[in-house]
């Protein structure tokens, strides 16, 4: 297996965990370079269901190094919470888990303004209110940004934690928030203490994963289309979910990345607020949400669903590179007598075949779909390409015509045997 990258194609909630997990298989390295605790990453093993926030999905898999990069922001209590919730379950984290001393901390202060801005309508995003984007916005504005490294360095640490505190003092009297620095400084020392171990700079070790010739999962968080450049702004992430997301939040080179393998659920989802040009009818989409279980790993929310959106993916190919496709969720639609696929956008008495830059014109989309028959029968026995009905062939062979990349796995179920390797 070449070092591959696993990217979410449409707006997060792909079931990248569980891609992630079957190549984890065949490496020795699972890397994370971006996002925070507003990811959720599920894997199911022998029955048993995994839910990842922070932490890497390489920690079920023994002898498997885990990767939290300096791209990714983290939230020290969630970080430690999800380690002992695994060491419960009977997985051993230790020299197996590392992590970046360039990433940057979410603090308290973070939450309070992500929940004050959340609480203002006009504002509002449809965020996790896990302090992610002010964490970003911190680490951007360079002042008031505090690093795993500072966090090993105690005494810079207080004095950056009181510096950012200035700036983050109006958010904390509007969001009606105290500040005991005694407590907070105490019990951060202590996450500082059990931390130490895990801390290092990863990106030198990737380095030398590589010049020995070690086999290196990159593992995204969210998806394409919620990349701050490039998804449906301002109703995305703070983060760089793509390729280029890997090189900054790893410090690896271009060269690193083989195989970009891209994980597309067979229909479309989004979570929060923001144009969906597939989203389905009330009635077909709460089908959908029912069948497959649509709600949030992290927050719960309800998933709004719609059909498979190829302007999208398109794009997304275009922004990753696309060198192989996963399909997810196939099983979900074994009920759907008729299927469609939004292969353009109509807009403005055009028609639109590239995903909008501007949100105003993109709520003005309109799909232009294909009709498919759907295969009504139950795929989740099926475990090779000729087991599957025919029609939920040629949807999976329109997919791979319709973004010019092979389709080398797909999903009929959430464990690891209910998979389907096409190629």
């Amino acid at each position: 297996m070449r070092n591959t990258f696993v990217v979410g194609s449409q707006w997060g909630d792909e079931s990248k965990g569980k891609f992630v997990d079957i190549l984890d298989e065949h490496a020795d390295v699972v890397a994370r370079g971006q996002g925070g605790p507003n990811a959720g990453h599920t894997v199911v093993v022998d029955g048993e269901t995994f839910k990842f926030h922070l932490l890497p999905s390489g920690v079920v898999r023994p002898n498997l190094l885990n990767v939290v990069g300096n791209g990714v922001v983290i939230a020290c209590e969630k970080l430690l919470e999800e380690i002992d919730t695994h060491v419960a379950r009977g997985y051993a984290i230790g020299d197996n888990l590392i992590i970046s001393d360039r990433a940057h901390l979410i603090l308290p202060y973070h939450l309070w303004a992500d929940a004050l801005n959340e609480e203002n309508q006009k504002s509002r995003l449809g965020t996790t209110r896990r302090g992610v984007g002010p964490a970003y916005a911190d680490k951007a504005r360079r002042v008031t940004g505090v690093r795993m490294c500072d966090l090993m360095d105690f005494d810079a640490f207080q004095k950056k934690v009181l510096q950012s505190l200035s700036y983050h003092a109006a958010s904390m009297a509007a969001a009606g928030e105290t500040f005991d620095a005694d407590a907070f400084f105490e019990r951060y020392r202590g996450y500082a203490d059990r931390l130490r171990p895990h801390v290092t700079d990863t990106s030198r070790v990737l380095h030398e994963a590589r010049q020995t010739g070690k086999v290196i999962v990159f593992e995204g968080a969210q998806g394409t289309l919620l990349d701050v450049d490039f998804g449906s702004y301002p109703f995305v992430t703070s983060s760089n979910t793509t390729v280029g997301g890997v090189c900054a939040g790893l410090g690896v080179p271009a060269q690193a990345i083989d195989d970009v393998l891209a994980v597309v659920k067979a229909y479309t989802t989004r979570v929060g607020e923001g144009p969906f040009p597939t989203e389905m009818d009330a009635e077909a989409g709460e089908a959908v949400r029912r069948a497959g279980n649509e709600y949030g790993t992290t927050t719960g929310r309800p998933r709004r669903c719609g059909w498979l959106d190829i302007v999208g993916l398109r794009f997304a190919s275009r922004l990753n590179g696309f060198t192989q496709l996963a399909i997810a969720k196939l099983d979900v639609l074994d009920g759907v007598e008729t299927l469609r696929i939004g292969v353009g956008y109509e807009c403005r008495g055009r028609r639109v075949d590239d995903f909008p830059a501007s949100l105003a014109e993109l709520q003005e989309c309109r799909p232009i779909y294909e009709e498919h028959a759907g295969w009504l029968s139950d795929t989740t026995k099926c475990r090779k390409p000729e087991d599957l009905p025919a029609n939920a062939r040629s949807y999976i062979a329109r997919i791979e015509e319709l973004l010019e990349a092979p389709v080398t796995m797909a999903s009929v179920g959430p464990a690891r045997h209910e998979t389907i390797f096409m190629k």
